[in-house]
C-alpha cells in the first residue's frame, strides 16, 4: 500500500524505564505532556505496516513500480530508505536508492551514496556507507554494509567507535568485517586492530564486544597490574554464559614472579536452591616452591515446608594464599586465619527456628577455634501473649579441637526467658526474667584446665533486668532554622548473682566489645560458657534535631555512664583479675550533618575506675558536589594485654576531588602515630571523557598474621575502559570505593536511547 506523506504507526521500543519514562504535565490533568522519549504502540495482530512515500516528482507504472525523484524517501514501521532518486519495486518489496543515500533501520542510521533494500524483510546492502548504532552510539565507515535482516548487520572492511569526536576518535577498531547482532547484543570483528590515539593496542582475528549491557561469552577485558610480591601480574578471563541462570569463568593467569595460574568462577540460580563454586589454582609457586590452591563452596537449598539446608566449605594450602594471590579486589590489611567448612539443615515456621549442622575449621594459628561435629540449635520466641513475650534456647554442642592436649567434650544448653513490656506514647518500661543453665560432658581434660576439674557438671545462673525509657520533644530554632528537638532518657538495671564457673571450658565465648549497644547488654560476655554477674546500672541520655520538612536527623547528641555496684568476680579466664571486667565508664558521642555536605562523628570511652581514655574516635566528612569528597578520621584504642587487645593510634585522610579538566584524584593515607609509620596508603589519578577513561594508582598495603611479623608491599594498579568496547580493570574501582567513603566513580558512557532518537 502506498499513502501520501504522514504519520505511520510504530512500535515501541522506548530504553527508558521507571520515573524516567513518566510524562511530565505541564498544566495538571488536561495540560500538556513532555515525554522523555517517543513511546511506540505495537500494531494489532494480523494487521500489515503502511508504507508511505513522497518526493519531488513521483512516477508510477502499472501500479507495480514507483519512480521518486528530488527529495525522495519510503517509510514503512521503522524502516526508511532516502535518497535523490529511487525505485521502489511494489511486487518484490525492493527499493534502489541512488545519491546521498539514507537507510535507517532499526534505528540504526546508514549513509552512502547508493543502495538497493527489502523493505519489508529488512535486506539489503549500502556501499561506501557511514553508519551509527542507536544502542551504543557507535559509528563507523565501511567498503559495503549488508543489512541481513532486522537485527544483523554485516559490515565489510570497517571501523566502529563510540567517542563522539569522528575526526580524530580517541579509540577505534578496524577489521576486514564485522558481525553486528542487535538480537544477541555482540559485535564481532574478524581481523581486527584496536587503535588507541591513533596507536595499535591490540589485534586479533577475532574479537567481540558488546552492543548493550546483557550478558554474552566471550573473553573479558584482559587485567593488568605491578607488585613487589607478584611482580608482573596478567589475567585473561573467558566467560561462558551457559544458561540465563548459569555462568562459568576461566581465568588463566601469568605472575612474573610466581607463575601460571587458573581460576575457575561458577555459580548458578534456580527456583528452590542456588550456589557457587570458586577454585584457584598455582601449580608451583616459584617464591615458595609449593602448590598453592583454594577452594570455596557455597550451596543452599529450599527444601518446602520450612525446611532448607545449606553447605559452606573454604579451603586453602597455606596462610597467606588469599592476600598472597588477590588480584587487587580489596585493601589488603591482613591475612585470614580461619576458614568455615559448614553444612547444616534448617527449619523455620512460626515461633519455631532449628538448626543442626556439622561445623569445622581450618585453622592457621596456635589458638585453634573448636569444631560442632555436630550442632543442634532450637530456638522458641513468642510475643504480646496476654501482655508477655517469653522463649527459650536449647542447644546441644560436641565441641572438638585439633589442638593437642586440649579439652574436649559436649553441652547442652537451656536459656528460658519471659518479659512484660509495657509501651505507651513517651515512655517504656520492661521487667525480664531469663535463667541460664549448661551441662558439661568433657571426654578430654586439657593441660591447662583448673586443679580438680570434673568431667561432668552443670551450671544455673537467674538474671533479672529492668529497661525503660522516656521521650520528650518540642520545637525550637537554631541558626534561622526550625528543628523538632528530642530529649531521650534511658536506665537500664541488670541483676545476676554470682556463681562459680571457673571449671567451664571456653568452647565459644569471649569478651563482649565496649560501647554504646553493648551499654544495654546484661551480659559482659558473648557465647554460653560464661554468664558475668552483675549489679550494674546503665544510664543513657539521648537528644536529637530532626528537620521537621523531611524527617532528616540533623544531629544527635549522646552521654551514657555504667556503674557497677560491686566488681564483677566472673572472669573470662581462671587467674585473671577480677577488675579487668568492671564496667565503671562514660561513654560520650555526638553526630552531626551541616550545609554543604559536611558532616561529622565523634565518640569517647573513659574508664572511671583506671582513670584514662579507653577509646576515642572522630570522623569529618565533607562532599560539597558531586566526586569531590574529602575524610578525615581519627581512631585511638587503649592497649589491654589482658584482654588480648592491640594498640590502636592511627590517623587516615581519604579524599575523591578534581585538580584539573577531567582529572580526579583519589588517595588514603592511614598512619600510625605510635609507630611513627605508614601503615597503608593509595595515591591515584583518574582521567575521563565522552569515550574512555584511565585511572592509575600506586598502593602500598601491610600483610599481618598471628604468627608472622608484619610485612609490607607496593603495587601499582591500573584501568584503561573504552566505553562502548571494553575496559581493563584490575580492580582499581573497587580499591578506591573501599578506601574513600563517598567515592563516586566516572560515567561507564551514554544511556542507551529510543531507536527514533534520530528519526529523520
Amino acid at each position: 500500500m502506498l499513502g501520501a506523506v504522514g504519520c505511520v504507526p510504530i512500535a515501541g521500543y522506548a530504553q527508558l524505564a521507571g520515573a524516567a519514562a513518566i510524562p511530565e504535565s505541564l498544566d495538571g490533568v488536561w495540560g500538556l505532556r513532555f515525554d522523555p522519549q517517543l513511546t511506540e504502540h505495537p500494531l494489532i495482530a494480523g494487521v500489515g505496516a503502511a508504507t508511505s512515500a513522497m518526493a519531488d516528482s513521483m512516477t508510477t507504472t502499472t501500479g507495480m513500480d514507483v519512480s521518486l525523484k528530488g527529495n525522495a524517501q519510503l517509510r514503512r514501521y521503522a524502516s526508511i530508505v532516502k535518497g535523490d532518486a529511487l525505485h521502489y519495486d511494489v511486487d518484490t518489496d525492493k527499493a534502489d536508492a541512488y545519491g546521498h543515500v539514507q537507510l535507517v533501520n532499526d534505528g540504526n542510521v546508514f549513509n552512502g551514496p547508493d543502495a538497493y533494500f527489502y523493505v519489508d524483510a529488512n535486506e539489503g546492502t549500502i556501499s561506501v556507507p557511514r553508519y551509527r548504532f542507536y544502542l551504543t552510539g557507535g559509528w563507523g565507515s565501511a567498503q559495503r554494509a549488508d543489512l541481513v535482516d532486522n537485527e544483523r548487520t554485516v559490515v565489510h572492511h570497517g571501523t566502529y567507535s563510540t567517542c563522539q569526536c569522528e575526526s580524530d576518535p580517541a579509540w577505534y577498531l578496524r577489521a576486514s568485517e564485522f558481525d553486528m547482532d542487535t538480537g544477541s547484543d555482540e559485535g564481532i570483528a574478524h581481523n581486527g586492530v584496536l587503535f588507541f590515539q591513533g596507536v595499535p593496542l591490540l589485534a586479533s582475528p577475532w574479537l567481540s564486544f558488546p552492543l548493550s549491557g546483557a550478558r554474552r561469552s566471550g573473553f573479558l577485558p584482559p587485567t593488568f597490574s605491578f607488585s613487589s610480591t607478584n611482580g608482573v601480574d596478567v589475567a585473561l578471563p573467558y566467560y561462558f554464559n551457559l544458561a540465563p541462570n548459569y555462568d562459568l569463568t576461566l581465568t588463566p593467569r601469568i605472575m612474573s614472579k610466581r607463575g601460571e595460574m587458573l581460576t575457575a568462577d561458577y555459580r548458578y540460580l534456580q527456583p528452590n536452591d542456588s550456589g557457587s563454586i570458586s577454585v584457584a589454582w598455582l601449580p608451583h609457586d616459584a617464591i615458595t616452591n609449593t602448590d598453592r590452591y583454594s577452594i570455596a563452596v557455597n550451596q543452599t537449598w529450599k527444601l518446602g515446608s520450612g525446611f532448607g539446608a545449606y553447605v559452606n566449605y573454604n579451603r586453602v594450602s597455606d596462610s597467606t594464599v588469599v592476600t598472597d594471590l588477590a588480584s587487587g579486589v580489596a585493601f589488603p590489611t591482613g591475612s585470614t586465619t580461619l576458614y568455615q567448612q559448614e553444612a547444616g539443615l534448617t527449619y523455620s515456621n512460626g515461633p519455631w527456628s532449628v538448626l543442626a549442622r556439622e561445623q569445622r575449621w581450618q585453622a592457621f594459628t596456635s589458638d585453634s577455634t573448636y569444631n560442632r561435629e555436630p550442632q543442634v540449635n532450637v530456638n522458641y520466641a513468642r510475643y504480646n501473649v496476654g501482655g508477655f513475650d517469653f522463649g527459650a534456647e536449647a542447644d546441644a554442642t560436641r565441641f572438638t579441637i585439633s589442638t593437642a592436649d586440649a579439652t574436649q567434650g559436649s553441652r547442652f544448653v537451656f536459656n528460658p526467658y519471659v518479659s512484660y513490656p509495657i509501651e505507651h506514647p513517651g515512655w517504656f518500661i520492661t521487667p525480664k526474667l531469663a535463667w541460664h543453665f549448661a551441662a558439661y560432658d568433657l571426654t578430654t581434660i586439657g593441660s591447662n584446665a583448673p586443679a580438680g576439674q570434673p568431667k561432668t557438671f552443670d551450671i544455673n545462673v537467674p538474671t533479672l533486668s529492668l529497661d525503660s525509657g522516656m521521650r520528650f520533644e518540642r520545637s525550637v530554632r537554631l541558626f534561622g532554622l526550625s528543628y523538632i528537638q528530642t530529649l531521650e532518657p534511658r536506665l537500664f538495671y541488670v541483676y545476676t548473682p554470682y556463681r562459680n564457673q571457673s571449671f567451664a571450658p571456653l568452647f565459644d565465648t569471649a569478651t563482649a566489645d565496649f560501647g554504646l549497644a553493648e551499654l544495654f547488654m546484661p551480659n559482659s560476655f558473648v557465647g554460653n560458657d560464661r554468664v558475668s554477674d552483675a549489679n550494674r546500672l546503665t544510664g543513657a541520655l539521648t537528644t536529637r534535631f530532626i528537620d521537621p520538612a523531611s524527617g532528616d536527623e540533623r544531629a544527635r547528641f549522646v552521654l551514657a555512664e555504667q556503674y557497677d555496684f560491686h566488681t564483677p568476680q566472673v572472669t573470662l579466664n581462671v587467674g585473671d583479675p577480677t577488675g579487668t571486667v568492671a564496667r565503671t565508664s562514660v561513654i560520650a558521642g555526638a553526630s552531626y550533618k551541616l550545609g554543604q555536605g559536611f558532616s561529622a562523628e565523634q565518640a569517647v570511652e573513659y574508664s572511671q575506675a583506671n582513670h584514662y581514655l579507653t577509646n576515642a574516635e572522630a570522623g569529618f566528612g565533607w562532599s560539597p558536589a558531586a566526586r569531590q569528597v574529602l575524610n578525615v578520621a581519627y581512631r585511638y584504642t587503649r592497649a589491654n594485654s589482658t584482654l588480648d587487645y592491640q594498640p590502636v593510634n592511627q590517623f587516615i585522610v581519604s579524599e575523591q576531588w578534581p585538580l584539573l579538566h577531567n582529572v580526579v584524584s583519589v588517595a588514603r593515607v592511614n598512619y600510625d602515630m605510635s609507630a611513627h609509620r605508614l601503615i597503608a596508603g593509595l595515591l591515584g589519578l583518574q582521567y575521563d571523557t565522552d569515550c574512555w577513561s584511565l585511572g592509575v594508582a600506586f598502593e602500598k598495603y601491610t600483610n599481618a598474621t598471628s604468627t608472622t611479623v608484619p610485612s609490607t608491599g607496593t603495587r601499582v594498579l591500573m584501568q584503561l575502559q573504552l566505553k562502548g568496547f571494553s575496559q581493563v580493570d584490575n580492580g582499581l574501582l573497587n580499591q578506591f570505593r573501599a578506601n574513600v567513603p563517598g567515592y563516586t566513580p566516572a560515567s561507564t558512557g551514554n544511556e542507551p536511547t529510543s531507536r527514533f532518537s534520530d528519526y529523520p
